[in-house]
């Protein structure tokens, strides 16, 4: 025996279908009009070398312990120009800055001890507004992208070490070609001033004859 299906099933249905198919030609206008405005995040010139969502803790030495700084993406930044990398990291949400520094000579990242999604840094930061000595943790959804991001810091920290290793002995070796040059001009100068001395001393000799000649005649 078939089942009949409500009446006023039929009717909504129908008041749908009606209502879907009516165009009432109202155009609505907007009661504020907006302009497209350009935003800068500050890293136009700089090209992204790791992207990752993590989330960032401080060492809070007045308390002990550790404290969440955020929840976002830390990304490691290389600059076009002067090849420097930047650490940046902004929470997901208001996209405030909750860690900004640079990746210097010699930095590196730990595992931390017990955890193997998280791991320590230590770092002059700036996302205060000022530099401030920071210990950090960082903590993965995983523990691949955790070493990911650890071999791309120590990477970048070898990169810097190499380049300020390399321009201290370029400067070195540009000290060392002006000072060889400047010795061999003191040379040069010396050796000249020896043989004007000389000059100058035949002269006189010269001179001290003629003058006794002369008095020998008279």
């Amino acid at each position: 025996m078939a089942t009949k299906e409500p009446e006023h099933e039929h009717r909504d249905e129908e008041e749908a279908g009606t209502n879907e198919d009516e165009d009432t030609g109202a155009q609505v206008a907007p009661i504020v009009r907006l302009e497209e405005v350009a935003v800068t995040t500050g890293e136009e010139d700089e090209d992204a070398v790791l992207d990752l969502k993590s989330k960032l803790y401080r060492f809070d030495k007045d308390a002990s312990q550790w404290k969440e700084r955020g929840a976002g993406t830390v990304k490691l930044l290389k600059h076009k120009t002067s090849g420097k990398i930047r650490l940046v990291m902004r929470q997901s949400k208001t996209l405030k800055i909750c860690a900004n520094h640079f990746v210097k000579s010699g930095m590196t990242v730990q595992e931390h001890v017990g955890n193997e999604k998280s791991c320590v840094w230590n770092a002059s930061d700036y996302a205060d507004g000022e530099l401030k000595d920071e210990l950090f943790c960082i903590r993965f959804a995983t523990i691949e992208n955790c070493k990911i991001f650890m071999e791309k810091f120590n990477e970048a920290g070898e990169s810097v070490k190499e380049k300020e290793e390399s321009k201290k002995a370029s400067d070195t070796a540009g000290l060392l070609e002006k000072l060889s040059v400047e010795e061999t001009k003191t040379e040069v100068k010396t050796e000249v001033e020896a043989e004007e001395k000389k000059k100058s001393e035949a002269e006189k000799v010269d001179e001290e004859k003629k003058t006794e000649e002369t008095g020998s005649s008279t």
